[in-house]
């Protein structure tokens, strides 16, 4: 899990696309901002991982269709290098590939965007990852890993499921429906850095690297039920 981030620290940005102009314009609008930097270019998947290694970014934005190393192996590689556990991988993508959306999540990425995002939803994007949370909230991640984790055959019930608490659980699910700490403090009556602690303790006691996992793992183990296939 990604540590707290030093006060006042700028969020270090890797820009993954193999289209300058894509590049041009996602860099305009992360540059000015007071708390965001972007610290380096990369035009393929292999260039990505050696900048994610060299720079050691907050969050990488890496397209899926990128030449040499396609996104969604440097992902895996980005994120299957030790050194690099504190890097975020945020998927660039359209609405027509969703299948590799979900795959690049199980590979690691922390979210995803699509590429003609809005401004705000682009700083938001990567102020959350930043912090350590995932891309989950948008109805459209939700509905995706519902559609592609409901392909599964059977749910798996992942025996280590059971060092979770039942208020672990409890949270885990509503986790995976979505909701943010302060949605699940509002629904369970708690406080946020209490819901905050039960989603931190149950990643840790998983061993999931973010909240998008956590979700996956939540309709895989049968948890959460999309409505599985026969």
């Amino acid at each position: 899990m990604t540590a707290e981030r030093p006060d006042g620290a700028r969020v270090k940005v890797v820009l993954a696309d193999d289209q300058h102009l894509v590049r041009a314009g996602f860099r305009s609008i992360l540059d000015d901002e007071d708390d965001i930097e972007v610290t380096g270019e990369a035009a393929t998947g292999a260039e990505a991982v050696r900048l994610a290694r060299e720079l050691l970014p907050d969050i990488v934005l890496m397209d899926i269709r990128m030449p040499e190393l396609d996104g969604l192996a440097a992902t895996e590689r980005i994120v299957a290098d030790e050194r690099l556990a504190r890097v975020r991988v945020v998927i660039l993508t359209t609405f027509d590939i969703d299948d590799y959306v979900y795959r690049a999540l199980r590979a690691g990425a922390s979210g995803f965007l699509v590429k003609d995002t809005e401004p705000m939803e682009l700083l938001h994007a990567v102020r959350v990852c930043a912090r350590g949370d995932a891309l989950i909230a948008p109805a459209v991640t939700r509905r995706l890993i519902s559609e592609f984790a409901g392909r599964s055959r059977r749910p798996d019930p992942a025996p280590r499921l059971r060092a979770l608490t039942a208020r672990e659980r409890e949270v885990m699910g509503l986790v995976g429906q979505g909701l943010t700490n302060d949605e699940i403090a509002r629904r369970l009556v708690l406080s946020p850095a209490t819901a905050k602690t039960h989603v931190s303790r149950a990643m840790t006691k998983l061993g999931v690297r973010d909240r998008a996992h956590l979700v996956i793992l939540a309709y895989e183990s049968g948890m959460i039920r999309p409505g599985w296939a026969d």
